[in-house]
Formats: C-alpha cells, sequence, structure tokens
C-alpha cells in the first residue's frame, strides 16, 4: 500500500516557505513599533464611578434624609455615576503599569442634627488607580466622622478599593487606555476611612475609566501650548481694557441631567469656541474693561451652548458678565440671568472669581419656561480675567478624547466573571506587532490549507462599549 506521507510533503513545505516569508517580512514591523515601549505620560480623561449606589440610595432616603453635592469640578453621568476629570499620570507600555490621578469630589451629609451639622459627614476626592504586577488598587482622599464618637478625620489617598483585574492586559498599548465597568471592593483600610458604614470586603461600584497617553517630555522640551495671553500692562486703578478672560458655568446639574435623560431624551452642543468640562461649560475669548479701584468688570465672552430635547429647545450664547458693587450678574443676550457674590480676588496677573454660588433671577426663570422659579439656585459661576503679560487662564476640566473604540473590561457589576477578551491599550495608528503577526500567521494556513480541505471559523469580537451618557437625574437638592 503505498504511503500518504509523500503527499503531504508538497503542502507542508509550502506552509513553511509560507510562514517563513511571512515572517520575515513582519520582523521590520516590531522594529517600527519599539519607540512604543517607552514610558508614555497620561495627559487628561475621566473616570466614572458611583463608589456605591446603595449608599447614594442611602444618603437621599427617608432615613438619612441627606444629601450629596460635587466639588473640584466633578460631574455625573448616567443614572447613579460620578464622573472625575483631568487625569494625570504614567503608563508603561513594557509591563502594563499604568497610574492615573484624577480632579473632583464628592461630598455626602445625612442625619441631620439640631445644630445645623450632620453625623454622617463623608468626601471622597481626586481618586487614582495604580496597576502594579497586574494588581489594581483605587486610592482617594478621605474626610469621614466616625458614626457615634462624631470624630473627624482626614486621609489623604488611602487605599479604598481593590480592582479585580485578573486577564486584563494593559501591555504594548498607546492611547486612549480604556477600562470599563471593573469590579471593586472595599479594603481594610478603605473600610475605616468609610467612617464603618461598610465591612472590608464589601463590594462597591464597578470603576471605568478613559485616559489619554503621550510620549514623555525631555526636561528641555518646550512646555505644552496652552495659549498665552498677550503681553499687556496691568492696571494701575483707572478703568484698563485686558487680554483675555473666560467665564465658566455649568447651568444647573439637574438641568443638564434633565436634558440628557428618558423624559427629554435630548442632548446639548457647544459651538463658536465654548468647551465642555464635564460639570460645566466654558465661554472664552472674554473681552471689555476692569477698574481695579473700582472694583468693577464689565466683559463680554464669545462661545454657545444649545440644549435641545422634546419640547425643549435653548440657546445660550453672547454672554455678558457685569461686576459691580461686589455682585456679579450673567447674562445671555441682553437678559441677566443669573446673579452671584463677586469678591474680586487679583494674583499674579489674574482676576478671579472661584465657584461663586448663583441664584437665578425673574429673566432668567422666563428664559428657562418657568422650569425653575427666581431665586433658584444654579451652578456657581467662575470668572477668570489675565490683566498682566503672559498670563494663563485656569485649565478646564480635560475629559480627555474618548476611547468609544478601545477595547473594555465589560465585566457586569459586581460580578466576578472576566471578559472574554483581554483589554490592551490600543494605538490610534493600529495594531501592535504582535496583532499583526498572529493575524499573518492565520491568513497563511487558511490559504495554504484551502488547498486540500476547507476551513469553517467562527469569530468573536469583543465591541467597544461606549461611555454612559448623562442620565436620569437624581431627585432635585440631592
Amino acid at each position: 500500500m503505498p504511503s500518504s506521507r509523500p503527499a503531504r510533503t508538497p503542502f507542508l513545505a509550502l506552509l513553511a516557505v509560507a510562514l517563513g516569508v511571512v515572517l520575515g517580512a513582519l520582523l521590520p514591523v516590531s522594529s517600527a513599533y519599539a519607540t512604543d515601549s517607552a514610558d508614555r505620560a497620561v495627559r487628561g480623561g475621566r473616570l466614572d464611578w458611583g463608589i456605591k449606589s446603595s449608599f447614594q440610595s442611602y444618603v437621599t432616603g427617608p432615613v438619612a434624609h441627606g444629601s450629596w453635592s460635587l466639588t473640584g469640578g466633578a460631574a455625573t453621568v448616567g443614572g447613579s455615576q460620578f464622573r472625575f476629570h483631568s487625569a494625570t499620570g504614567s503608563y508603561a507600555p513594557d509591563s502594563g503599569d499604568f497610574r492615573a490621578a484624577f480632579s473632583g469630589g464628592v461630598h455626602f451629609t445625612g442625619h441631620p442634627k439640631p445644630d445645623g451639622t450632620h453625623e454622617l459627614d463623608l468626601t471622597v476626592a481626586r481618586p487614582s488607580v495604580r496597576i502594579e504586577n497586574g494588581r489594581g488598587t483605587l486610592y482617594a482622599d478621605m474626610t469621614s466622622k466616625a458614626k457615634g464618637s462624631g470624630q473627624v478625620t482626614t486621609r489623604s489617598q488611602v487605599p479604598l478599593a481593590s480592582l479585580a483585574l485578573a486577564g486584563i492586559v494593559l501591555k504594548g498599548g498607546s492611547t486612549p487606555i480604556a477600562l470599563q465597568n471593573v469590579p471593586a471592593t472595599l479594603t481594610s483600610q478603605g473600610a475605616e476611612a468609610f467612617a464603618g458604614y461598610y465591612a472590608a470586603g464589601t463590594p462597591l461600584d464597578p470603576v471605568s475609566l478613559s485616559v489619554d497617553t503621550e510620549a514623555l517630555r525631555s526636561a528641555n522640551s518646550a512646555s505644552p501650548s496652552g495659549g498665552s495671553a498677550p503681553s499687556v500692562e496691568p492696571s494701575n486703578g483707572p478703568s484698563a481694557g485686558f487680554a483675555d478672560a473666560a467665564v465658566d458655568w455649568g447651568v444647573r446639574r439637574t438641568f443638564r441631567e434633565y436634558v440628557g435623560g428618558p423624559v427629554a431624551q435630548g442632548r446639548w452642543t457647544v459651538s463658536a469656541g465654548a468647551r465642555d468640562g464635564g460639570a460645566l461649560f466654558r465661554f472664552p475669548g472674554g473681552r471689555g474693561t476692569y477698574d481695579e479701584r473700582a472694583a468693577t468688570l464689565d466683559a463680554t465672552f464669545a462661545g454657545t451652548v444649545r440644549f435641545t430635547g422634546k419640547e425643549l429647545d435653548l440657546t445660550l450664547d453672547r454672554i455678558a458678565v457685569k461686576v459691580a458693587g461686589n455682585t456679579g450678574t450673567l447674562s445671555v443676550g441682553d437678559r441677566p440671568v443669573v446673579t452671584f457674590p463677586a469678591q474680586l480676588a487679583v494674583k499674579n496677573g489674574l482676576v478671579s472669581i472661584a465657584e461663586s454660588p448663583a441664584k437665578l433671577t425673574a429673566e432668567g426663570a422666563a428664559l428657562f419656561g418657568g422650569r425653575y422659579p427666581a431665586g433658584t439656585a444654579m451652578d456657581p459661576v467662575s470668572l477668570a480675567v489675565a490683566v498682566g503679560p503672559e498670563v494663563h487662564l485656569p485649565a478646564l476640566p480635560d475629559l480627555g478624547t474618548g476611547a468609544n473604540t478601545a477595547p473594555s473590561a465589560a465585566a457586569a457589576p459586581g460580578s466576578s466573571a472576566r471578559p472574554a477578551t483581554e483589554p490592551t491599550a490600543r494605538t490610534t495608528d493600529g495594531p501592535g506587532p504582535g496583532v499583526l503577526v498572529y493575524a499573518a500567521i492565520g491568513a497563511v494556513v487558511v490559504v495554504a490549507a484551502g488547498t486540500t480541505f476547507a476551513l469553517l471559523r467562527r469569530r468573536r469580537t469583543a465591541s467597544a462599549t461606549p461611555l454612559a451618557e448623562p442620565g436620569e437625574p437624581p431627585a432635585e437638592g440631592s
């Protein structure tokens, strides 16, 4: 009986030659990606985390009779998540080690007391994520009032939660880097900093993040271009023009949540230079006059924000701010919309007002179609005016470029199940060399094997999960 081995020899030879050719051709590709192995800086991005949804419900419910408020430019997203912004840190593609610190915080209060204080008083701020040797931890600044004793403790960067990263690989990527719905568990130190409301090992809300990365700059590299103001002489008292100015205003948090929620099913768009900082909008390009001696200011700003939805079409443009007698007024067009306390602070050529509480005027109530009565608390107003030479305006919260096309760790909230695919950092220039090599080998095998038999393949792809958009707002005043 003739042997079948000679019949397979041409096939095996063809396969070996083809593999050799393809691998040889791909070797330069690996070299081309060698520069991506250098450590990279994290510059801009967001972290979305509800901390613990049931704790939110408890705080605002009929037992605690409490509320929560946002600090440092934090925002809300989805039904129960807080968005922290302006990531900074580092990323090592070779090892997958990753560090990113975010800005913003959440202040919870509950169980009001007759003296105006609260038994429950907890702040979680400046969360950061560290991933080293495949292990992940979420840290945060914590200020809490202990149950019973009422002792207030402030701690910096407490290891608050451990992150379940089994099966997640962050090696080899570039930008953006994204993780979605990573299970988080309260640590023993976190339980202590949480004022004893939960025991160590308690599941917390899952963590999602998206950050941009860039090559590290050398010491003598130019600083990032932020756009410096033209040189002008600072005012010595008389009314004088200024070089640049911006006003930051979020309108009203619950209004934004209503617009993006299931009732209005709407959205907002920014144009004409306006910028969206997540928790606030920036109207730039301020021009006008400032009188240091009289403590007055009159400025107009560029930018348009338009809210649309069911039975909703509201445009905010032609923004102007006037300050006189320690009171500020923000107008839309010629209509005064909100007023706010305005103590103009001057330091190093920068005149500023930081997060001054604003109240709706009667004209503003009409602009909002009667949704809110005059006197309603609106989002605070911040103002920055460059009156000195080479002065930079404060940075707007940086949410990054987004990562809707990046791989994600899509484990269900509270689940220990691991994602079917390993999320890796992906460069916008294309897949890394390993992806190209394995794809090419697979293609050669299919072509060669196709000369002797039919090959059936099933492909599973893990689609990216976009970050949630603003959703149902919490109760007013929360």
